[in-house]
């Protein structure tokens, strides 16, 4: 990759240096707001960390629907990625779908998807994406995916770790960034005030909260709100999907980390006219371009580590 720091695009190119692109599975932890990574070789090398005091699995735009190169059978790969959640969850205590579970929002899609999740035998909570609000305003994906949450968004806590579930995709600006809303934010700073600084905070929604890539609209309009009200807290992890592919940053003491998706990848920012699925994935690669998440909450307050691995063929 070119680093001349003086050229015209040097922003993109140092945003694409945050990524990883990966067929092995990649081990990220934050020490007094620094990141550090690395490539692990497989599942033994994974096994080797502490035992958590918790950790749960998040996956991604499955896209049950979708039915096109480079990807005709997304029902096949989203079973593959909870088979995968089934064998390697040893304590996870839930599991996350950062949205787009349907590609056209129909009933049948979401039966799908709901049948084949429900073989990872773990608790999911959902937040929607653009694709699972097509119909009604959303109404059948909240109906059947955030009971209790009709707007979307929710929280929750877990061993001592605090979750919120954001909806940024209820009304999309300008060229498809996300938007959170007024009512969203208040509500947020409602839940999020009487909370301990010292509590870890996991924070989950579709679209990045962070502006990734401002022109294909990779970004949240007032995600910069959100994020001053969780500035406060030691620990926050903010989970998204939408992009299909690994990106990593950390602000401080928020840690931002994007997913693969289980059905196709995306370009890089920038790389291709505009956002869309990779069509010309080389035969047999596909599932590596895809796959889960893990997080491990460690005992004793340490950083979240995160762990991707894909879909191996």
């Amino acid at each position: 990759m070119d680093r001349n720091e003086d050229a015209p695009d040097s922003g993109r190119r140092k945003t694409l240096e945050c990524m990883v692109w990966a067929g092995a599975a990649t081990l990220w932890t934050v020490s007094g707001g620094i990141p550090r990574s690395r490539l692990l070789g497989g599942t033994a090398e994974a096994a080797s960390i502490p035992a958590p005091g918790l950790s749960f699995v998040q996956i991604s735009d499955s896209h049950i629907g979708f039915a096109n190169p480079p990807n005709p059978d997304t029902p096949g790969t989203l079973r593959a990625a909870v088979d995968l959640v089934a064998r390697e969850k040893g304590d996870a205590a839930l599991l996350i779908h950062t949205g787009d579970v349907s590609h056209l929002s129909r009933d049948a899609q979401f039966d799908t998807a709901e049948q084949i999740i429900g073989g990872a035998g773990l608790e999911t909570h959902y937040v929607p994406g653009e694709h699972d609000v097509l119909v009604d305003d959303g109404k059948p994906f909240f109906a059947r995916f955030t009971k209790g949450a009709e707007r979307g968004w929710y929280s929750f806590d877990q061993q001592g770790v605090h979750f919120v579930g954001l909806n940024n995709v209820q009304d999309l600006k300008a060229g498809g960034l996300g938007n959170l809303g007024r009512d969203q934010l208040a509500w947020l700073d409602r839940d999020l005030r009487d909370r301990p600084a010292s509590q870890p905070v996991v924070v989950f929604a579709h679209v990045p909260l962070w502006t990734v890539y401002q022109d294909w609209g990779w970004g949240t309009d007032d995600g910069a709100q959100a994020l001053t009200m969780l500035r406060r807290f030691g620990s926050v992890t903010v989970l998204n999907g939408h992009i299909h592919q690994i990106m990593q940053k950390v602000e401080g003491t928020v840690a931002f980390h994007t997913a693969r998706s289980t059905a196709f990848p995306q370009p890089a920012p920038g790389t291709a006219p505009g956002p869309g699925p990779i069509k010309d994935v080389e035969p047999g690669r596909l599932r590596s371009l895809l796959g889960i998440t893990r997080v491990s909450a460690k005992r004793g307050g340490a950083p979240l580590a995160v762990i991707d691995t894909p879909l191996t063929a």
